[in-house]
C-alpha cells in the first residue's frame, strides 16, 4: 500500500485513526496490537505471500536481542556478530542473489540461472533499523524490551517502507506516553497539512518531472539541453519523490501523535558533499556513522587521517550497494565517498575558500552527476548522458522532448522550493510554535 493512493488516505488511514483513538478511550493497552495488525495489513497489501519474511525477521531478531541482553560480556559480542551476520545475509539472499549469480557467471565463465526471488518490500530499511537496534541492545542503552513493543517498533506503518530509520528509545516511549493517547486537534491539522505537502511533492512535482526524465534515460541521442534536463530532472524527481514520501509518513504518524525524526533539510543548499550528507537522508547518515564508521574506527589500534578516509570510502561503497543490486549504485556511492575525502582533505590541509553561492552550485552539480549513475540502466547510458552534458557528443542544443505545461510547471516549482523556500520541517516547527 502506498501513501498517495486513495485506498490509503480514504480507507486505511481513517479506519486506523478512528479505531486507535476509540481504543485509547476504552482500552489503551490494546492500541499496540491495533498498530501492529495495521502494520501487517499495510505490508501485506503489497504482497501477502511475502509477509512471513518480515515476521520471521521480527521474531528472529527479538530472540537475538534477548540473548544479547541476558548473556555475559564474552557471549554478548558473539551473539551480536551472529545477529548482524544473519540480517546482512537475510537481506542479501532476497535482494542480491541474482546480482551475485551474474558476477559469478562473469568471473568464472559459467551460466547459472537467476533464482528470481521476489524482493520483500521495505526489507532494506528494516534491516538497517534492526541492526541499529541490536547494537543499542549490546551497548545497554535500551530503557526496556518486550516482544510487543519491538514488533510495533519494526512494523509501525508510517515509517515501514521508506523510513526514516528510527531508534527504539525514541519510538517506544511515544507509544507508551499517556498524552499521546489523547485526540489532539493541533497534531491532526498539522499532520494532515504535512501529508498534503508530501502528496503534492510526489504526485505533482516528482511524477510530472519523471515524464521528462524517462524520455531522457531511454533515448540514445540526446541534445545538450535534453541531457541537462534529464539529469537535473532526475535529481529533482528523486528528492521530491523521497522527501514527499517522508512528509506523508511524518504527517500520518503525527495524526496519531507520534513524531518521526527529520530526514531532509534543504539538501540542495549544501555547500559541500559533507554538508549534503548532513542534510540528505539524515537518518541513514546517522546510521552509517554510528553503526559502521565509528565502530570500525574505534577498532583500530592507531587512528590516522588516511585510515579514517579509507573507512569513509568503503562505507559509502557499501551504502551505494545498499540502494540496489547494481555496480552503478556502487559507483554512485564511490563518487560520494571520493567527494567526502576531497572535502575532508581540503579542510585539513588547505585554507582555500570559495564563495558560498558558488560552492552550493558546484556541490549541486556534482551530486547531479552522481545521480546519473543512480538512475541509468547501464554504464553506456550514464556516459552517454554525461558526455552530452559536456559537449563531447557534439553541440546540438535543440530540445525534441515532448514536454507538457504541467512538466514545465513542476520544474519551475522544484527550483523555487529547493533554492528559495524553507523546507517542510521549518514550517512544521513554525506551526507548532
Amino acid at each position: 500500500m502506498l501513501f498517495h493512493t486513495t485506498v490509503y488516505f480514504f480507507l486505511f488511514l481513517p479506519i486506523v485513526f478512528f479505531l486507535y483513538f476509540l481504543l485509547c478511550k476504552i482500552k489503551p493497552s490494546y492500541t499496540h496490537y491495533l498498530l501492529i495488525i495495521s502494520g501487517l495489513i499495510f505490508y501485506a497489501y503489497w504482497n501477502i505471500y511475502l509477509t512471513p519474511i518480515i515476521i520471521v525477521s521480527i521474531i528472529t531478531n527479538y530472540l537475538f536481542a534477548k540473548k544479547i541482553l541476558n548473556s555475559s560480556e564474552v557471549y554478548k559480542k558473539k551473539y551480536l556478530f551472529f545477529a548482524i551476520t544473519f540480517n546482512i545475509f537475510y537481506l542479501g539472499f532476497f535482494k542480491y542473489s541474482d546480482f551475485a549469480i551474474d558476477n559469478f557467471n562473469i568471473i568464472f565463465n559459467t551460466s547459472y540461472n537467476h533464482l528470481n526471488i521476489p524482493f520483500p518490500l521495505a526489507l532494506s530499511f528494516v534491516t538497517f533499523q534492526t541492526i541499529a537496534f541490536l547494537i543499542d541492545v549490546y551497548d545497554d542503552v535500551l530503557d526496556h524490551l518486550n516482544f510487543k513493543k519491538f514488533s510495533l517498533f519494526i512494523i509501525f506503518f508510517p515509517q515501514l517502507i521508506a523510513g526514516p530509520i528510527v531508534k527504539y528509545n525514541n519510538m517506544a516511549p511515544q507509544f507508551e506516553d499517556k498524552k499521546n493517547k489523547e485526540l489532539r486537534i493541533d497534531n491532526i491539522s498539522i499532520g494532515a497539512m504535512v501529508f498534503l505537502i508530501g502528496v503534492i511533492k510526489k504526485t505533482f512535482v516528482a511524477d510530472y518531472i519523471s515524464v521528462v526524465v524517462d524520455q531522457g534515460f531511454t533515448s540514445d541521442s540526446l541534445t545538450f539541453f535534453e541531457s541537462w534536463l534529464t539529469s537535473i530532472g532526475f535529481t529533482f524527481q528523486i528528492y521530491f519523490d523521497f522527501s514527499g514520501y517522508i512528509d506523508m509518513a511524518t504527517g500520518s504518524a503525527l495524526m496519531l501523535n507520534i513524531r518521526l525524526p527529520q530526514n531532509f533539510n534543504s539538501p540542495f543548499l549544501a555547500f559541500n558533499v559533507i554538508n549534503f550528507w548532513q542534510r540528505w537522508h539524515m537518518t541513514l547518515t546517522s546510521f552509517l556513522t554510528n553503526c559502521f564508521y565509528n565502530p570500525w574506527l574505534k577498532s583500530l589500534k592507531k587512528i590516522t587521517f588516511t585510515k579514517s578516509m579509507i573507512i569513509t570510502f568503503v562505507v559509502f561503497l557499501f551504502a551505494g550497494l545498499w540502494h540496489g543490486p547494481s555496480w552503478l549504485f556502487v559507483i554512485f556511492g564511490g563518487m560520494h565517498g571520493f567527494a567526502l575525502i576531497f572535502n575532508q582533505s581540503m579542510k585539513r590541509f588547505s585554507n582555500f575558500n570559495i564563495n558560498k553561492i558558488f560552492s552550493i552550485f558546484l556541490t549541486f552539480n556534482y551530486v547531479n552527476l552522481a545521480f546519473v549513475f543512480f538512475r541509468a540502466e547501464n554504464l553506456e547510458a550514464a556516459f552517454n548522458i554525461i558526455s552530452t552534458m559536456f559537449f563531447l557528443n557534439g553541440i546540438e542544443t535543440k530540445v525534441y522532448f515532448e514536454i507538457s505545461r504541467m512538466s514545465i510547471s513542476a520544474f519551475f516549482l522544484a527550483f523555487i522550493i529547493c533554492f528559495a523556500l524553507k523546507n517542510t520541517n521549518y514550517y512544521l516547527a513554525k506551526f507548532r510554535n
